[in-house]
């Protein structure tokens, strides 16, 4: 760092220096710099367990390949600064009442739509600043000699890096924590810090999404009137009470992901799909999967086939008779549907009659940032990880998917909650988002190599309980919908692994994201695009080129496709349970407490 010190040394004495000279200091500096940060990097101060991912390693790859390229990361500095230059002086003519544009076209952002970062000199030089920063780094990203996948985590980190750095997330750079302070007379600031200090304590860190108490389970979510009918170690299943004098012969089986609560399918009233279907003459079930603890450690994907949705069936089968169910899936829900029907097919059997896939991943190449999680040595950290407590803990997972969205689901509450001191508003799905479940070590181990490391269900190759898993051999017809925004199943991903499937498959494209593309009553907002024309293996750009859009929700639109695969309406619906599954327990039963 002797070079800053000279620097600083002749601007003090007053010297001159030529430009060649100070393009020489500009890359001593850098070359000082990657080294400082080379030799942090190098030492202990990145524990394994503070670095599950494997960031520091790409890190330190990164910076060893830009110190091999000193010229070009001055150069880098140089532009950097001199445009930093260039912002300064367009916001001091703005403060003189000058309308000059600074060296960055500002995109539109919902967090900076106070009219303050336009008018006001200070916070519009620090949004310039702060984009001329992200362009800075990104340059450095771009310029780094890594590997493929290595590019991916490096990308995601200065992603990462950039959002915690937006104006927006600091009180000297945000105007409504100002105006806040003085509407409230400084009680907003205390309140904040209040906040802070709560969060710190009682949340791992983590600004509040929700205020605790305000929706409950069984009060205000998962409220659709039904008995627990079985249970065994891994699965409540729910019956749900018909709501029509008529349903049709075919019943409905809901598989959501255990990942989370299941309560996502039956949200509130009027935002419950379960309801919604019941309300059309289906008699529906749902698999409510417990919340394993240590003694599941060793339970695998097969003992999730088994006990979850085959143990389902034949309850299903037993109380109403009927020797097909219709299955509804969501997530890694739906993984495993689609995985039990060609389990089913291996075996010759058919007692799937159809397939609705919501947000389903069965070919996970192409993941998106997912993948930065999932590669193997990640895997092999987790594995080491989980090992000692026999499962994935529930916030691990829920911080995962958070940070791959952190201006919406961290960011924005430690400006509501922290700076402008405020609760958080009342929201159903975040609820439910932040009521996540643990994983068993075994099974989820096996899951992610399996699919994340291997795709081996898209590939044809995964086992599960003795038998060869074929998508092709799943001749059922399926109803796809995948959601436009979802960061977690990418629906080019979604597209690719509908084309797996070996049955007729209606792809449904939806607007909104992962949760909010499933939880989508009809609604002025709603939309979704289907192509009559495109086949499943077409590009997803000429797939969207050829849908037409539909300005009405998946549901209305599902709910037609549905009635005409699930047989003919009946007057009498079946009882709720029978004497082989007699109700155990109200809905939504007992696992979902846990």
């Amino acid at each position: 760092m002797t070079a800053v010190v000279q620097q600083r040394e002749n601007q003090r004495n007053g010297s001159t220096v030529t430009i060649d000279e100070s393009i020489s200091r500009l890359q001593h500096v850098a070359e000082g710099l990657v080294t400082d940060l080379r030799e942090v990097l190098d030492g202990n101060v990145v524990a394994a367990q503070l670095d599950p991912v494997g960031f520091g390693g790409v890190l330190r790859g990164a910076v060893a390949s830009l110190a091999g390229q000193p010229m070009e990361v001055a150069q880098a500095a140089a532009n950097y600064s001199a445009r930093g230059t260039q912002a300064a002086v367009a916001a001091g003519l703005r403060a003189l009442g000058v309308s000059v544009d600074g060296p960055v076209e500002l995109a539109e952002e919902r967090r900076y739509a106070d009219p303050a970062y336009t008018s006001n000199a200070w916070f519009y030089l620090a949004r310039q600043q702060h984009a001329l920063f992200a362009e800075y780094v990104h340059e450095l990203v771009r310029r780094a000699h890594v590997t493929g996948h290595e590019r991916q985590k490096l990308e995601y980190a200065a992603n990462q890096v950039i959002e915690a750095t937006a104006p927006a997330n600091f009180p000297l750079t945000n105007p409504a924590v100002f105006k806040q302070a003085f509407d409230t007379g400084g009680l907003s600031v205390l309140r904040g810090l209040r906040n802070m200090v709560r969060d710190q304590i009682a949340n791992r860190g983590q600004p509040r999404q929700v205020t605790p108490g305000e929706f409950r389970v069984g009060r205000d979510l998962a409220v659709t009137p039904g008995k627990v009918v079985y249970r065994n170690r891994l699965i409540e299943l729910i019956q749900y009470e018909p709501q029509t004098e008529r349903v049709h012969a075919v019943p409905m089986l809901f598989s959501p992901p255990w990942i989370n609560k299941y309560y996502i399918m039956d949200l509130a009233p009027e935002k419950s799909l379960v309801e919604w279907a019941v309300q059309h003459g289906h008699t529906c079930f749902m698999i409510s999967y417990r919340n394993p603890d240590a003694s599941l450690r060793d339970v695998t994907m097969s003992d999730y086939l088994r006990e979850g949705p085959l143990a389902a069936m034949d309850a299903i089968e037993e109380i109403t008779g009927a020797p097909e169910v219709n299955i509804v899936a969501l997530c890694l829900g739906g993984t495993l549907a689609a995985a039990t029907a060609a389990w089913l097919a291996a075996r010759g059997e058919k007692r799937i009659g159809s397939l609705t896939l919501l947000n389903t991943l069965l070919d996970f190449q192409g993941v998106g940032q997912l993948g930065v999680f999932t590669d193997e040595a990640t895997i092999d950290r987790i594995e080491a990880r989980i090992q000692r407590d026999g499962y994935l803990p529930a916030e691990t997972m829920k911080s995962t998917f958070d940070l791959l969205r952190a201006t919406d689901l961290v960011w924005n509450y430690v400006v509501n909650d922290w700076m402008l001191g405020k609760d958080p508003k009342p929201f159903d799905m975040l609820t439910w988002n932040s009521d996540s479940t643990r994983m068993p070590a075994a099974m989820h181990m096996e899951y992610l190599r399996k699919c994340y490391l291997r795709n081996e269900l898209a590939n044809g190759e995964m086992q599960l309980a003795d038998e060869r898993l074929d998508l092709g051999q799943v001749q059922q017809d399926a109803y796809l919908v995948t959601a436009e925004a979802d960061h977690i199943a990418p629906w080019a991903a979604v597209l690719r692994g509908a084309g797996r499937l070996g049955g007729s498959v209606r792809f449904v494209l939806s607007n909104s994201g992962h949760i909010a593309g499933v939880v989508n009553p009809p609604s002025p907002k709603s939309k979704h695009w289907v192509s009559e024309s495109a086949t499943l293996d077409a590009d997803p750009d000429t797939w969207r080129d050829g849908a037409a859009q539909q300005d009405t929700s998946w549901w209305e639109d599902w709910t037609g496709w549905i009635a005409a695969h699930a047989g003919d309406q009946r007057r009498n619906p079946p009882p709720l349970g029978s004497t082989a599954h007699p109700a155990l327990a109200d809905a939504p039963g007992d696992y979902v407490r846990g």
